[in-house]
């Protein structure tokens, strides 16, 4: 009933956000003359501030068209690879028609970024793609809304998304011999499980793993965030934040965690930051300053765009994760494809590498929670394994913003580097010896794609004979066929 009455209320407001913004326009366009009137500039700013706060916010584009790579300005294609009931996997592939370029871009790591299913989309990290594209072919999962899957398609459950990265774990092993994996917040609990049952069974494992903000052992510094979880019983989540999605959305009948009370969680957390935000929003308008009015409706467009997820996940996670700490008390058994319980040991991962990171101000996975990975996986020397903890940072400023650039991405960079193969690390770095910076530019040129697709061809050939040694391992039937997935060709 609660999300029928929050679209009944969207219905509603819809209209009175579009005229607030006409009446803004109407009172700060130049030749107007209502733009005129002594109190205009804060009758502008007034409306605009209605309009941002009763819109609704859909899912944002990645919108990155261009990136440095060594002094050169390489293009950026979107495409999806693999197309999951529930997750894509998308690929940003670069294209240059300079052959030094290509032949640096050829031989740099492949790193998948595994994105939260927490409430906001996978352009969160934005940020994060950016920065690592100038040195890094990336993939990252992008989770769909779940109110935008037909019931036909199936549950969702905490042992589909280990499944899932799995699977695309294993897709990248196949197309290029190795990867990296680098996963933010909520991810890095599936993710571990996934390695370590990749590890347990003998299985080819990522190269690295970059793990950040996460709540591998949310008994450790407890936010609001795990005592929330910790005070209340899964009966009380499922009878008071589980909703069924209405009739006008794809996913009609399916149960969810809907995103609009995710979104009410956030904001509570920090009513008074936000607040103030929309305030200097506000004065921002009336003073004219644009520059700082886009900083914020960027930053909201993104904040407040949120996505459903599915109950069975959101209920496993709270209660694997926050309630009963299966994962640090070595007690989380996940069903594989084919149905069989198999216990999760990250003591038995023993070839990946281990760097985790943590922000100092991090009020949703607090210290030493995600630096408890290394408590578990005891199977990993001594020197491969890192931690940092980033001053004065906070949850999003350890993948976002300043910080990540100067502070993160080096640290990181330098990690997946230090354990990439030695034949192809000094081509990597030296897509490194310019600063970075990602931009929207024009689509890429015809002439480019040919040179990119040769440089691919050539990695997936060189990477065969890797492939082939991790073949007896994966399950028999071809992974991206699950459940009506596709695999996009181009």
């Amino acid at each position: 009933m609660l999300y029928k009455l929050y679209e009944m209320q969207r219905a509603m407001v819809e209209p009175f956000a579009d005229f607030a913004l006409a009446t803004s326009k109407l009172y700060s366009a130049p030749h107007s003359a209502l733009s005129q009137l002594p109190m205009a500039p804060r009758m502008a700013a007034g409306f605009n501030l209605l309009y941002r706060l009763g819109k609704d916010y859909e899912k944002p584009e990645f919108n990155l068209r261009s990136v440095d790579v060594g002094g050169v300005d390489v293009t950026i294609l979107e495409r999806v690879e693999i197309d999951k009931p529930f997750c894509e996997l998308r690929r940003f592939k670069r294209f240059s028609d300079d052959p030094e370029t290509l032949q640096a871009m050829l031989s740099q790591p492949v790193v998948l970024i595994v994105a939260p299913l927490s409430g906001h989309y996978a352009t969160l990290l934005r940020d994060t793609v950016q920065n690592m594209l100038s040195g890094h072919k990336v993939y990252i999962t992008d989770w769909k809304n779940a109110r935008t899957v037909p019931l036909s398609e199936g549950e969702f459950h905490l042992d589909d998304y280990v499944h899932y990265v799995q699977e695309f774990i294993r897709y990248l092993q196949d197309r290029y011999g190795q990867c990296h994996v680098v996963s933010v917040c909520q991810p890095t609990v599936p993710v571990l499980a996934a390695v370590s049952l990749m590890a347990s069974r003998g299985e080819a494992t990522p190269l690295t793993m970059t793990m950040m903000g996460g709540p591998i052992d949310a008994r450790r510094s407890p936010t609001a965030v795990n005592n929330l979880a910790e005070t209340r019983s899964i009966e009380w989540f499922k009878n008071n934040v589980i909703y069924e999605v209405p009739s006008s959305y794809p996913g009609a009948g399916r149960r969810v965690y809907p995103g609009f009370l995710q979104y009410s969680g956030f904001v509570a957390m920090n009513p008074d930051r936000h607040a103030s935000s929309h305030y200097d929003y506000f004065k921002d308008l009336i003073k004219g300053d644009e520059a700082s009015a886009e900083h914020h409706r960027k930053f909201y467009d993104e904040y407040n765009a949120v996505l459903d997820m599915d109950a069975d996940y959101y209920l496993e996670t709270i209660a694997t994760v926050f309630q009963e700490y299966k994962l640090v008390k070595g007690t989380w058994e996940v069903r594989n494809p084919e149905g069989r319980p198999e216990l999760v040991r990250p003591q038995d991962i023993r070839g990946t590498a281990l760097l985790t990171i943590e922000g100092e101000l991090d009020d949703i996975s607090g210290s030493g929670q995600t630096r408890a990975a290394h408590d578990l996986c005891t199977g990993i020397d001594a020197e491969q394994r890192q931690h940092l903890e980033v001053p004065g940072a906070g949850h999003y400023g350890i993948f976002s913003g300043s910080r990540w650039r100067k502070i993160v991405y080096p640290q990181v960079r330098d990690f997946i580097l230090a354990h990439q193969p030695a034949s192809a690390t000094q081509a990597s770095a030296a897509g490194h010896a310019h600063s970075v910076s990602a931009k929207p530019t024009p689509a890429a040129k015809p002439s480019a794609e040919p040179a990119a697709e040769t440089a691919d061809a050539k990695a997936v050939n060189s990477a065969a004979s890797h492939a082939a040694a991790y073949a007896d391992h994966r399950p028999a039937k071809a992974a991206h066929n699950h459940r009506g997935s596709r695999k996009i060709k181009t």
